[in-house]
């Protein structure tokens, strides 16, 4: 988010995003090139009376890590055990216990050595899907409400990059939507639903490997969309190729569902005039249509 030469002037609502970004766990940092803030006193004030996050804060010399550090390091331990059992950093066990005497180095099996890096690795792997987790709770947030103008617009996307177009070789005016993704099929249900498309029009089949269960299948597309699983169009069989080393073969593989609207030549045609309108006002010069 960009501001002009005046970009303090609405102080109030600079506040508002500033002190969401902080309640949803942003460093000062983060929310300072966020928010494109390079004030600190303007930016002390944005945040004025919130707390920074858990994860922001450093250990100093009265927290009960560092006497836990300690303890450790007189045991005899090393700032690899001492980080994988506390999770804090070298660098501020280094800090901690320097004035202690250097443990005498132990030797460790192959196996021990081993565990020891597998505990760490698994650590980083913790805090790696934490930082995650909130970038991704963080993004959510950021969408907020949609306007049927802007599911109209994703919908139009959705489909050209999904769905099924003509091609002057072979001229097939229909709406085809295939995806393994319920979520997408589900958006582009209420597409449709929006845009009016008549439910009674709507067809439905399954597509997956024969090495699949393939009832198990029918029955979760069924229930995602909500029709009885005998209303579903014949399923199709995609063989199974020996050579090929499938990655979706777990019991949550419920394989594509494909959505058909029947009579659908005139809505396939508004769809591409649709998008080639998306295209061409993305590209226009002066970009008119993004202010």
């Amino acid at each position: 988010m960009t501001h002009s030469s005046g970009k303090y002037a609405d102080f109030e609502a600079l506040r508002e995003q500033a002190v969401a970004l902080r309640r949803a766990g942003l460093s000062r940092r983060q929310i300072r090139d966020r928010l494109h803030v390079d004030n600190n006193d303007i930016l002390n004030r944005l945040l004025e009376g919130e707390p920074p996050p858990n994860w922001t804060k450093r250990p100093n010399a009265k927290d009960d890590l560092r006497d836990k550090a300690r303890e450790l390091r007189l045991q005899g331990w090393t700032y690899d055990q001492i980080q994988v059992e506390l999770g804090c950093s070298k660098s501020s066990i280094s800090l901690w216990v320097r004035d202690l005497p250097r443990p005498e180095r132990q030797k460790r099996t192959r196996e021990e050595a081993s565990a020891i890096a597998k505990r760490g690795w698994e650590a980083k792997l913790l805090l790696r899907d934490e930082e995650r987790q909130r970038t991704k709770q963080l993004a959510m947030t950021e969408v907020g409400q949609l306007t049927e103008r802007e599911l109209f617009l994703i919908g139009v996307g959705l489909y050209w990059a999904e769905g099924a177009k003509s091609k002057p070789y072979s001229r097939r005016e229909r709406i085809t939507f295939v995806n393994s993704d319920p979520n997408m099929v589900t958006v582009f249900l209420v597409w449709l639903k929006m845009l009016r498309v008549a439910p009674e029009t709507l067809r439905f089949a399954v597509q997956i490997h024969e090495t699949a269960d393939v009832p198990a299948a029918e029955k979760f597309w069924a229930d995602h969309v909500g029709i009885e699983r005998a209303a579903l169009l014949k399923t199709t069989l995609k063989k199974h190729n020996p050579s090929t080393n499938r990655k979706n073969t777990k019991e949550s593989y419920y394989g594509c569902l494909r959505v058909d609207v029947r009579d659908g030549a005139d809505l396939y045609r508004r769809i591409e005039g649709w998008w080639y309108g998306i295209v061409g006002a993305a590209t226009a010069p002066d970009l008119a249509n993004r202010t």
